[in-house]
């Protein structure tokens, strides 16, 4: 059986009497992007820190494409974005992925570097300075640095909270293209419907424990479905998706004009409210 891309079982971590991490369970599979959610204090950092080698738990074990996090071969297997990272303005952008590839121990040399700014959308600003580029160009730079050496696992931390809704769009178009080529994808976002849009599954954290976790569709409840007529909306509460036809048939054939129909149900945002309580963050 072939080992999780990312593989978290009890992942307890405590800091003095502070409890960060009460047994987590986690599992992220080849080429799935999943998105990590909580408020301040969950616990969703410690997570992502344990997995990159960086913490050390108090119990239980992570493991990065079957081997321990934080081992040479999860290191190699594994690309990291901070959110709050920074390149030296002065470095063109092919300068920031040739340091990177010095820091990995990458082989891929120019051709790597020319691979991954394509693949990124930057081919045109591959001598352009890190301080002349829009903070787009920095976001889609930096998940370009992850890249380097091609590692099965990516950990992005909000890459698109500073971002418009067009530099959103662009780097949402990448993630899925990642996907796309079997690259597994580990999103920490407060942007839940950016995640909505993106992800698999996502997975809930809360006080440091797992509070929802599943596909946004399986965790959803229906609400009902509305539907808009020449008299108006009609909403009928009780109703769902397998009701929606026979419903416009009966308001047909009381002499309605039939203009759409809307299938209702929870949004991401309603289920991760429900699943954090008042906790805020």
């Amino acid at each position: 059986m072939a080992a999780h891309a990312l593989a978290a079982r009890g992942l307890a971590k405590r800091y003095g009497s502070v409890e960060a991490l009460g047994g987590v369970d986690l599992a992220v599979e080849d080429g799935e992007l999943v998105g990590l959610l909580g408020p301040n204090g969950a616990g969703k950092s410690t997570l992502v820190k344990i997995a990159c080698g960086l913490v050390r738990p108090s119990s239980g074990t992570a493991e990065v494409c079957g081997a321990p996090a934080g081992s040479r071969p999860a290191r190699a297997a594994l690309g990291y974005l901070a959110e709050l990272f920074r390149f030296p303005g002065w470095y063109s952008a092919d300068e920031v992925l040739d340091l990177h590839q010095r820091l990995a121990g990458s082989a891929g040399g120019e051709k790597e570097r020319r691979e991954l700014l394509e693949l990124v959308g930057l081919a045109e600003a591959r001598g352009r300075k890190v301080d002349a580029m829009s903070k787009g160009m920095q976001q889609r730079l930096g998940i370009a640095q992850a890249l380097v050496g091609g590692p099965q696992l990516l950990l992005l931390d909000e890459p698109t909270s500073a971002l418009d809704p067009a530099g959103r769009r662009l780097v949402r178009t990448l993630l899925e293209e990642l996907r796309g080529r079997g690259i597994s994808v580990l999103l920490n976002s407060h942007l839940l419907s950016e995640v909505e849009l993106v992800c698999d599954r996502v997975v809930i954290l809360a006080r440091g424990r797992v509070v929802a976790a599943g596909r946004p569709s399986e965790l959803a409840r229906p609400r009902g479905v509305e539907i808009d007529t020449d008299e108006g909306v009609r909403h009928f509460p009780d109703a769902g998706h397998d009701e929606a036809p026979g419903l416009v048939a009966d308001l047909v054939a009381q002499g309605q004009r039939v203009y759409g129909v809307r299938v209702l149900s929870t949004t991401l945002e309603e289920i991760y409210l429900s699943a954090v309580g008042e906790q805020t963050g």
